[in-house]
């Protein structure tokens, strides 16, 4: 049982504390999860809200066969598409706003160039499907397996696989096109 479910299952026992741990430890990837799917950081932040008061309200029934972070991202994910499919609009990525750049390099100009390429990815990131927006999210910056992405996405494993590898190869060929080669690894 993860820490996240230990913590659910603590809190569906009576331990309100709990209720902090879980948000303390899933929050701030939440948001930038919903952050990309809905293109605004406010509205990723009150569907980051509703998402945990209806974790803590309606307190579904988790069943261990994902892990808790793939199951609060379904939840999650699901109000997001309800709330774009009632503003009847699509999905719009961010991922300029999204990504925060760490600092990697000792020197002023390593950390310019760093945070140049990541600019310069994720403005290519921003031409791509959707689709595979979402999977490249999932698994690089949330760092999910593709059996977790595949249950966020309502996928099979494989349909996942499939996918990555399409979405990478789209990338790729986007910087290419794009006159980013210095980028592609």
């Amino acid at each position: 049982m993860s820490h996240g479910a230990d913590g659910y299952r603590r809190y569906l026992a009576g331990d309100d504390k709990a209720v902090a741990e879980i948000i303390e430890a899933y929050r701030a990837g939440l948001e930038l999860f919903l952050q990309q799917m809905t293109g605004d950081e406010n509205t990723a932040e009150e569907l980051t809200q509703e998402t945990f008061v209806f974790l803590f309200t309606r307190k579904p029934h988790y069943k261990p066969t994902a892990t808790f972070k793939t199951w609060l991202y379904t939840i999650a994910k699901n109000r997001a598409l309800r709330y774009l499919k009632k503003q009847k609009r699509t999905v719009a990525l961010s991922f300029e706003d999204a990504l925060l750049i760490p600092d990697i390099g000792p020197t002023v100009e390593e950390r310019y160039f760093a945070t140049e390429t990541a600019h310069h990815v994720h403005t290519v990131m921003g031409k791509l499907k959707p689709e595979y927006r979402e999977i490249l999210w999932l698994t690089y910056f949330e760092g999910l397996s593709n059996k977790e992405s595949a249950a966020v996405m309502g996928k099979s494993v494989h349909g996942i696989e499939v996918l990555v590898s399409r979405a990478r190869q789209a990338l790729k060929n986007q910087l290419v096109k794009d006159g980013f080669a210095d980028e592609i690894q």
